[in-house]
């Protein structure tokens, strides 16, 4: 039986939604099909003004057909230096569309394209491979490139899924037809970002391969439920859904929107979607994060406090992730790691690279310095402690001991604008690192049911709400620089649907950082409080003197648009009435920061 006839066994519900054909797509960039040509790219070769030239000889394998074991063939194109020695190769793995056809650019995901200039790119690359796919950079590098189309993706058969066991079967075949290449010195190694870093740390988790040497998960989530979807038990697909619409193919997509909509519990379903890096054994892994995300960073952080394997290295960056990985220091570092692992030049990368590199945010506007991957032990610093700040509704801040007076706030649970705010000031120096988590008393009267969304934000010593910029240099000072997530950072945040607090898993303390199984539910009665712990994901901040933060409270998603087209004009929550925030006495209600200083 294959994979997919034992998924629609297991889950007969799967919905499919069917592709776009790749030449009638309105954004895809479809240049045919060619099985088997073979293109000479000589030095010099640009692809179109302003692009990348071609440091040397490259040869062009187009749509080369690779057999999967359910007979399946998915296709390839390889770009190899024209040299005869035999040389490691990089797998891309993703959906979006080989050799620079996709429907997803720079040019349209963000203001002056990430601050990504087109001399980092050949034209032939795939979206989020970074410049190590500059197919022109890398065979230079003596690396070939080979850039698959997922199964149901472009011209490859079959239809196109969301991770799961399809996909690392898949990656397995895959990885053994490239290491047989006559070209191939038998290495092969694994990068990219997003889906590119989900597809590597699903698959390292399931399987080993004896040439496969390494893998870059350059930041992705590790529950697609919990970080995606449904965080915090609330539906959130929208971002998905834009997904589905830039696929050109042949066949299907799982829906995976309409799957969250028909299993809004996680339940098998969602589990088999589930990544597990404690699984992760002994392959070398270089992972990145950072804060700016709203998509990657609990799963990043998360994939290297877990993976078992000896061999891991973290570098947390102080940029947007698209914009990181096209930074020629980036890409200098991760040929390092490549070479040493796949090439087995012994470069020092394993006794001089530090096992973490920590970036702190200092934010727009703050005399507070970004911290910049200062070398660290391990993620979070050992050194880290905690403290409980309590909320005081009375004043509107937060305090170190609970009010003994009850006291209680409120806001519009379906706005986009109301929140409850809560202020604390720092009298010196302060480092932030970790996962905070709030613990709130709340009620609403209009309904048994109710979503509850907490965020940080960093304010300045005069109360000003701070940003952080996702690159520098910006070509616009902060107040020009449009409000969109892939350019400005406001703060982590934290989600949760009341009715799925009866979901909570065992806390070895009060101190644990909550986690939800998020497998059943339990509405609440109207007016009723509730005590209620919602995790934040992970911060990374630095305060001077004077500044501090702000924790608010509200019912709707604060993190800007992720792109300009996705803002909204009016709430997409199920909220009703007001939502009552309760302090003091009996309910204490707390934030749980993490320090690194004293």
């Amino acid at each position: 039986m294959s994979v997919q006839e034992s998924l629609h066994r297991r889950f007969p519900d799967l919905v499919y939604a069917p592709l776009v054909h790749p030449d009638k797509h309105p954004v895809f960039k479809y240049t045919g099909f060619h099985p088997g040509k073979v293109t000479k790219l000589p030095k010099g070769h640009v692809k179109e003004a302003g692009y990348q030239a071609f440091p040397v000889d490259v040869i062009w394998e187009r749509d080369q057909a690779i057999p999967m074991r359910d007979g399946v063939k998915l296709y390839a194109d390889i770009f190899r230096p024209a040299a005869e020695e035999k040389v490691p190769a990089i797998i891309p793995w993703s959906p979006y569309g080989k050799a620079g056809t996709g429907s997803q650019n720079y040019d349209n995901m963000g203001p002056y394209r990430i601050g990504i200039p087109y001399q980092c790119l050949s034209g032939y690359e795939t979206y989020e491979a970074g410049q190590y796919h500059s197919n022109a950079e890398w065979c230079s590098r003596g690396y070939a490139i080979v850039d698959i189309n997922a199964r149901g993706a472009g011209h490859s058969e079959g239809n196109l899924m969301f991770w799961g066991e399809q996909a690392t079967t898949d990656i397995y075949d895959a990885i053994t037809w490239v290491a047989h290449q006559p070209w191939c010195n038998g290495s092969v190694v694994m990068m990219g970002n997003s889906w590119l870093a989900i597809s590597q740390i699903n698959f390292a988790s399931r399987f080993s391969h004896p040439n496969l040497k390494a893998i870059a998960p350059w930041e992705g989530l590790t529950d697609l439920y919990s970080h995606q979807l449904c965080r915090g038990g609330a539906y959130k697909a929208a971002f998905m859904n834009l997904i589905l619409k830039g696929f050109g193919g042949f066949g299907q997509v799982e829906d995976i929107g309409s799957m969250a909509q028909q299993r809004p519990l996680r339940d098998e379903y969602w589990q088999e979607k589930q990544v597990h890096p404690e699984d992760i054994k002994d392959i070398p892994m270089y992972l990145t994060a950072s804060y700016s995300t709203g998509l990657h960073c609990e799963g990043s952080f998360h994939t290297f406090e877990v993976a078992p394997t000896p061999r891991k290295w973290l570098r947390v960056h102080a940029t947007q992730e698209w914009h990181d990985i096209y930074r020629p220091e980036a890409t200098d570092d991760l040929q390092r790691f490549f070479d040493f692992y796949a090439k087995g030049i012994q470069n020092g990368w394993e006794s001089e690279t530090p096992r973490v590199r920590l970036s702190l945010l200092g934010y727009d506007g703050s005399p507070a310095r970004t911290v910049v991957e200062r070398p660290e032990e391990q993620w979070p610093p050992a050194r880290q402690h905690i403290r409980r700040f309590y909320l005081d509704a009375a004043e509107g801040t937060l305090v170190p001991s609970n009010p003994a007076r009850n006291a209680s706030v409120e806001h519009e649970g379906h706005s986009l604008t109301d929140s409850s705010d809560f202020t604390l000031y720092f009298d010196k120096y302060t480092e932030l690192c970790g996962r905070p988590f709030v613990k709130l008393h709340m009620s609403c009267n209009a309904a048994d049911d109710f979503d509850v969304v907490v965020q940080i934000r960093k304010v300045s010593a005069s109360g000003e709400l701070l940003e952080s910029l996702n690159w520098s240099p910006m070509p616009k000072p902060r107040p020009e620089v449009p409000d969109v997530n892939v350019a400005k950072h406001l703060g982590q945040q934290g989600m949760l649907r009341a009715s799925h607090r009866v979901s909570l898993r065992p806390r070895a303390s009060e101190d644990e950082v909550p986690v939800y199984d998020h497998a059943s539910r339990q509405p609440v009665t109207p007016g009723e409080i509730v005590p209620l712990l919602i995790p934040i994901w992970p911060v990374g901040m630095v305060f001077e003197a004077g500044e501090g933060l702000m924790l608010r409270i509200s019912g709707h998603d604060m993190s800007l648009p992720e792109v300009e087209f996705m803002r909204l004009t009016a709430p997409v929550d199920e909220n009703k009435g007001r939502h009552v925030v309760h302090t003091g006495g009996k309910f204490d209600s707390y934030l749980v920061l993490p320090f690194i200083t004293e």
